[in-house]
Order: structure tokens, then sequence, then C-alpha cells
């Protein structure tokens, strides 16, 4: 078991954003989402987040998570001070990590190899990660052994020690005992008059502790976002990798650096994906699911062998087998489309249920519907589902014929076999396997002329 002390407390000015910087966005997924989501794989004691800047927007955000404790940094004195602040609230005789909001692709795997250096009361480990450019970052000073001496901070760092490569990440598993005391002997003589938690490691050195150093996998697992460029730059390399992921599940990508992933996606075989799509939030796609270029998918569930065409916008649908969507047609939430469904162009449905093999081509709206199998919706239909204050349900049974341009003023019922005229204004019941119309009678004008406009005669 262990503590998790998740540092969320900064101001985040070079955002320039009205917004804590630790409610940013990777993936579509506020950054100490991220790091939490980590954390809680690691099953901790209990974790807490150290709040400052922004508090109350902090709070709010993470509300959905009860098991977080928060503390609140109420000066703004250092890395060491934010978790000292936090020193009360740790279960002792548990050793405790230390991690960042604003450091959000950090893998459980990489925690779990500190936690476990850290469970021996005399080691402290340390993330470490090598830079050819190492300036901002404080750096690993060793001895002629290789040991672990100290972490310097490049305001303090002698010209000698700039040179190093080896830099601090900042994340790092301390035993409760070295870490309460190390806390409490923290001074701020340094060039920014703060608590520098980095200055825990020399200490611990002093008191005959071991630190085990170790590198992430990925070096971007450890790289903190401090502004919009970085967090651009995090965001492509976070593409990349979940694009990577499902290339070598055997995804075909047209181009990889032309999607978003903004949640989960996961693909069965022989999956095709076009340029320019989004996926957002829990997107499932089947065997040999085709999206076209352009299309825009979140909370989807998309059958074997089904087409969505380019310009597409679906959102919390499930659409069957062998099914086509689009080009340009939206599909909202509560849509179920069946085996064989086609919606074609310029087509909107909303809390619609369609089922096998029925039609929805051109330039309709389809909302609040049950409807059969086998139905054909013509261009230009409308299901008036809205009466200025409440939804209505249309019904709509197998085997009917709907005809270009009628509205279906519900509630109404279409049952079995029934045909409606193209123009047809519905508001009763269309009975089965009939015809029905409303029509207005055509009446030709005799001798109208239409308007012409009249000669300008300006000055």
């Amino acid at each position: 078991m262990s503590n998790i002390v998740i540092l969320a407390a900064g101001k985040g000015s070079r955002m320039h954003s009205q917004h804590p910087k630790v409610l940013q966005k990777i993936g579509g997924l506020a950054m100490i989402d991220r790091v939490l989501q980590t954390a809680l794989a690691l099953k901790p004691s209990q974790i807490i987040v150290v709040v400052g800047h922004q508090a109350e927007a902090v709070k709010h955000h993470l509300s959905a998570y009860p098991q977080i404790k928060f503390v609140e940094q109420t000066e703004q004195l250092g890395t060491g001070h934010a978790v000292k602040v936090a020193l009360p609230a740790l279960q002792a005789g548990q050793p405790t990590l230390i991690l960042y909001g604003d450091v959000p692709l950090i893998q459980t795997n990489t925690l779990q190899w500190a936690l476990n250096v850290a469970q021996n009361a005399n080691t402290v480990a340390l993330l470490t990660t090598h830079m050819q450019q190492p300036t901002g970052y404080g750096r690993i000073v060793r001895d002629a052994h290789g040991a672990v001496l100290s972490i310097v901070e490049e305001a303090d760092a002698t010209v000698q020690q700039r040179a190093i490569q080896e830099v601090n990440t900042g994340i790092m598993a301390l035993p409760y005992n070295m870490l309460s005391h190390c806390l409490n002997q923290l001074q701020a003589n340094n060039a920014q008059h703060e608590y520098y938690l980095t200055d825990v490691i020399s200490l611990a050195v002093q008191r005959d502790c071991v630190i085990k150093t170790h590198q992430p996998e990925h070096d971007w697992e450890v790289v903190g976002v401090n502004n919009r460029s970085q967090q651009a730059q995090l965001e492509r390399i976070w593409q990349r990798f979940q694009v990577e992921e499902l290339l070598q599940q055997g995804v075909q990508f047209y181009d990889p650096a032309r999607v978003d992933i903004r949640g989960q996606l996961r693909c069965g075989q022989d999956v095709q994906i076009d340029v320019n799509t989004v996926f957002e939030g829990e997107v499932t796609l089947g065997d040999r699911v085709t999206i076209a270029a352009n299309c825009y998918l979140k909370n989807v569930t998309i059958h074997a062998d089904s087409v969505i065409e380019p310009f597409t916008h679906l959102d919390h649908a499930e659409i069957g087998e062998h099914a086509v969507v689009g080009p340009f047609a939206r599909l909202r939430p509560g849509t179920v489309l069946g085996q064989q469904v086609r919606i074609g162009n310029f087509v909107e449905l909303k809390n619609a249920q369609l089922d096998h093999n029925t039609k929805v081509n051109h330039l309709s709206y389809v909302g609040d519907a049950v409807i059969g199998q086998r139905v054909n919706v013509g261009a230009g239909t409308v299901f008036c589902n809205y009466d200025g204050a409440n939804k209505h349900q249309t019904k709509v049974a197998d085997d009917v014929f709907i005809g270009s341009g009628s509205q279906l003023v519900a509630p109404v019922t279409l049952e079995q076999g029934a045909t409606l005229g193209a123009g047809t204004t519905l508001t009763k019941t269309a009975p089965a396997n009939s015809l029905t119309l409303t029509r207005a009678k055509q009446v030709t004008v005799p001798g109208w002329r239409r308007p012409t406009k009249t000669e300008d005669k300006g000055h």
C-alpha cells in the first residue's frame, strides 16, 4: 500500500488561460485526470491532491473521484513546501509517490517500479532522463562511483554542473519516515528563495539513504506542460503513440499523422481509417469497418462491414452490420441502426431506431422514431416530433413506403405495408397496405403574369 501525492497548485501563467493549467487537455482528457487514472491503477491507500491556484475549480472538476483528499497550499513557496503541506494527511509507515498534475503521460509500469523500490525503508526511487539540451531542468549530480549525491537546480548550478545531461523529472517515491524527516529539514536558501523538493535527495544521502534511479521506457512519460507550445507537442506525441499501437494491431490509417483519438478507440480486423478523423470517448469499430475522410465519432459502436462515408458526424449511436452512413449525415444520441441500413447525405437522426434494410437516403430529419424493416423514407421527409413543449414518438411498421416531402406529425403510427403519397402531412394513423395522402387541389390561374422589376429612372 502507498500514499500518492499529486501537486496541482500551480498557476500556469504561461498558458495564458482563465482555467487552471492541470485542467488543460491532452488527448481529450484533462491532464490531472490522466495522472489520476494512472495513480488509481496502482491501487494506493490514498491519493492526496495539493491545490492552490483556482483550488475550487480543480476540486469541482475532480468531484467524481470520492477517494481523493484535498490539501490546499495557500502560499506558493515551492514544490518542497507543497509536499510538506500534504505531510499531515499521509498515512505513516507507507511509501509516498510524488506526481505532478501537469505531467500527464506517465505510465503505470514506470510508477510501479518506483513504489517497489521505496518499500525499502532506506531507499529512495528517483525517475531521471537524459536530454541533449537540458536547459531549465535540475541536474543529477553523482560521485565518482555513480551514486547520486544531489539534484542541483539550474539557477544554482555551476558551469560544470550545467553540462550534466541527466536531469530530474520531479517524480520520486520515498519511505514515509525518510520523507517526513527531510521535508522538515528543507531550507529556502537558494536563488529562488523557495523550498525545493529536490533538496530532499541530498538530505536523504546525508542519512545514508540509497538513491536508485530509473529512466522511463518513453521519454515523453516525464514531459511536463508549461505553455501552449509544449501542450501541442505532447498532444502530437500522444496521438502518434496511440495510432502506432493500433497500427501494430493491424488497423490501416491512410495517414497516421492526420487522426485524433480523444478517448479510447477499439478496432477489429481490417479496419480502414481515412484522414482528418476524430474519435472521442469510447469508440468501437468491428471487423472490416471503413471510416472515410473528415468524420467525427463520439461514443459510437459500429458493427462489422459497415461504411461511414465522408463528413459524417456520429454521436452516441450504434450502427449494425453492413450499414452505410453518409456522406454529410448526422446521427445524434439515441440512434440505433440495424443491419444493412442506408443513411444518405444530409440526413439527421435523433433518438431513432431503424430496423434491418431500412433506407433514409436524402435530406430528411428522423427524430423520436421506431422504424421497422424494409422501410423507405423519401427525400425531404420530416418527422415532426416536437410540439413546442414535449417530444412525441412516431411508429413505423415493416415495409412502409414514405413518399418524398412528407411530414409525420407525432404521435402518429404507420401500419405495416402502408404507403404515403409524396407531400403528405400525416396526423392520423396510416392504415396497413393502403395508400394515404393529403394533397391540396392543383390550381392554374389563367392570364397570370410574373411580376417584373420596374426600370430605374434615377437621375
